[in-house]
């Protein structure tokens, strides 16, 4: 499914945290899919299953999974995800992105059209 690098700083949990939030983003995990169950993912990336579950406990926190108890943990459809929190902490670290972006001499133009590539991105998937 993807890769870890376990000589990051970051930690493994919060790499893949990040790894499943793009999948979803993405589109490559559709609504309503299933996730490998914690066993089968800790074997797949031969991880400590902890390590998968406390990653899901915080995609589950984020709003972009749900979990049913004895089925597993599925893709959360994202009309319903609404997360005012995390919405803002996105929105500051855009606003401090655009800044540097603008002081390392990016124009309007520029960001715009990083903007519509991304959006495009999305819309073809």
């Amino acid at each position: 499914m993807f890769e870890l690098d376990i000589r990051s700083r970051m930690p493994i949990y919060e790499q893949l945290v990040e790894k499943l939030k793009q999948l979803i983003i993405n589109d490559v995990l559709k609504e309503d899919e299933k996730l490998p169950s914690v066993r089968e993912l800790a074997q797949q990336l031969t991880i400590n299953p902890n390590t998968i579950q406390k990653a899901y406990r915080e995609l589950e926190s984020l709003g972009y999974i749900y979990s049913l108890k004895g089925k597993g943990s599925f893709v959360h459809p994202s009309s319903k995800v609404d997360n005012q929190e995390e919405l803002k902490k996105v929105r500051e670290e855009l606003k401090k992105l655009f800044a540097e972006a603008i002081y390392l001499g990016m124009s309007s133009e520029e960001i715009a059209a990083l903007l519509h590539e991304v959006e495009g991105g999305k819309m073809d998937d």
